[in-house]
C-alpha cells in the first residue's frame, strides 16, 4: 500500500478523536480505582470491577489500535504526497541513496516498512511492535477478563441460590 487509500484516511482521521477520549479514559480509571478504595462501595463491587475492567481493558486495545493505524496513515499521507516525498521520512535516514526503494504500509498487523533494493523490508520504527503487542496483550486481558466476570458471576448466583460446591464441601 504505497498510496492514500479511503482505510487509511477513514482511520487517520478516527485517530483525531481516539487523541481526546484517552483523557476521558483516564480520568474514569482514576474516579473507579477512587470508588473501590473509599469507603461505602457497593457490595457487588468485585464482580463490578471485573466487568467494568474487561470493557475499559477492550477500549483500550481499540483506542491503541487507532492511534498506532492513524499513525500508519499519517506515514503513507507524507510518503506519497508531494515533492520529495518517497522514500518516506522514516526510512532516509537509515540507508544510502540508492538502497532504499519505496515503503509498505499495513493495518493489520500495525506496520510501516522500508523496502530495500534487494527486497527485503526494515521496519521504520519499532514504536509499531510495541503498539502490536499493546493491542494483542490489551485483548488477551479483555478476554481473559471477561471469562472471569462470567465465572464470578455464576458463583455469585450459585452462593444465592445455596448450590455452591465450595460451601458444601468446606
Amino acid at each position: 500500500m504505497d498510496d492514500d487509500s479511503p482505510l487509511g484516511f477513514f482511520l487517520t482521521l478516527l485517530s483525531i478523536p481516539v487523541l481526546l477520549a484517552v483523557p476521558v479514559w483516564v480520568i474514569a480509571l482514576i474516579v473507579k480505582l477512587l470508588s473501590v478504595a473509599l469507603p461505602g462501595r457497593r457490595p457487588d463491587w468485585r464482580l463490578d470491577l471485573v466487568r467494568w475492567s474487561a470493557w475499559m481493558a477492550g477500549w483500550a486495545a481499540v483506542m491503541v489500535y487507532l492511534l498506532g493505524a492513524g499513525a500508519v496513515g499519517l506515514s503513507v499521507h507524507e510518503s506519497s504526497s508531494g515533492a520529495d516525498s518517497t522514500p518516506a521520512d522514516e526510512c532516509r535516514d537509515d540507508f544510502p541513496p540508492g538502497v532504499l526503494v519505496g515503503q509498505r504500509a499495513s493495518y493489520v498487523p500495525l506496520r510501516f516498512d522500508c523496502v530495500l533494493a534487494d527486497g527485503s523490508t526494515h521496519p521504520s520504527s519499532p514504536a509499531y511492535f510495541w503498539l502490536n503487542a499493546a493491542v494483542v496483550g490489551l485483548a488477551l486481558a479483555t478476554v481473559l477478563l471477561g471469562v472471569t466476570a462470567g465465572a464470578l458471576s455464576e458463583r455469585l448466583r450459585g452462593t444465592a441460590a445455596g448450590t455452591d460446591p465450595v460451601s458444601r464441601a468446606g
